[in-house]
């Protein structure tokens, strides 16, 4: 695997290359990360990663100088694998040479709710850092997960109106064996949080139950899922069934023919938030 710090590099190592697969990341690669590039592989040759942690997406009281930075393990972990030709691992003067004063700025529709309404300008500076590294790699394919469901969402549609000639591919969520969706962040989680961790999961299961037997009340399912976590020490954010295809509340007539749903949700636990969703 070559390891690559500036965009020249990355050009000079990719130049001719036409089938190219991307998986952007931020690092601290866990077995989530690993399936990605497995997925990459299969859908293009050379695959090609990044680990960068984007200043633009964190607010100012988020937890950006918190990310764990763990480049050596991951490079040792993406080698144990060799799955990746090219790891791109630019730092911020690399990414971000002038202060980044054009912005891609996702619509408000989508862009602010949810997830935006409770982290602002988080998902222009996603889109943003996309944007530059999709130039930088120029791939044919990348690669997202779907526990960022919302993100996925985003970045679908910014390729498609900017009419870049990349296929966006999502990548099933993958889980820990009790359920909990592997993150990052949950390095975070003191013993007892991770031992509570799977009860969101265990929610959004129980909404799926509810809505696949028939019950059409979304307020009630989602205001009772919401105080059964809340009772268990848990701070909700949001926790919502939406329309897979824009994120919008459906209406009853919809679920009642049987409109493709999501459920979403983001809420702390102790001192971290974590995020999850399913698909009913």
């Amino acid at each position: 695997m070559k390891v690559v710090h500036t965009i020249e590099e990355l050009r000079d190592q990719l130049r001719g290359q036409n089938r190219v697969s991307f998986v952007p990341t931020m690092g601290n690669l866990h077995e989530g990360h690993l399936s990605l590039m497995k997925m990459a592989r299969q859908h293009g040759d050379p695959v090609v990663a990044s680990i960068f942690v984007n200043r633009l997406q964190f607010g100012p009281n988020e937890d950006f100088n918190r990310y764990p930075r763990t480049l050596p393990d991951d490079i040792a972990k993406l080698e144990r694998e060799r799955d990746v030709y090219v790891l791109f691992a630019p730092d911020e003067r690399e990414m971000y040479p002038e202060p980044q004063s054009y912005r891609v700025q996702p619509p408000d529709d989508l862009g602010d709710i949810l997830e935006g309404e409770f982290r602002p300008g988080f998902f222009g500076g996603v889109s943003t850092v996309v944007l530059k590294l999709l130039s930088c790699v120029q791939p044919r394919v990348a690669v997202f997960g779907k526990k960022d469901y919302q993100q996925l969402m985003v970045v679908r549609q910014m390729c498609r109106q900017f009419q870049l000639p990349v296929d966006i591919l999502a990548h099933e969520t993958v889980r820990a064996e009790d359920g909990l969706a592997l993150s990052s962040r949950n390095r975070f989680l003191s013993p007892e949080d991770r031992a509570e961790a799977p009860a969101l999961y265990a929610a959004l299961q129980s909404i799926k139950q509810r809505v696949a037997a028939g019950e059409q009340d979304l307020a009630t399912i989602e205001g009772d899922a919401t105080q059964a976590l809340d009772a268990r020490g848990w701070q909700v954010d949001y926790l919502a069934v939406r329309r897979q295809r824009d994120l919008l509340r459906p209406e009853a007539a919809e679920i009642a023919a049987g409109e493709p749903l999501v459920v979403l949700a983001a809420a702390k636990l102790g001192a971290t938030r974590l995020i999850d969703n399913l698909e009913l």
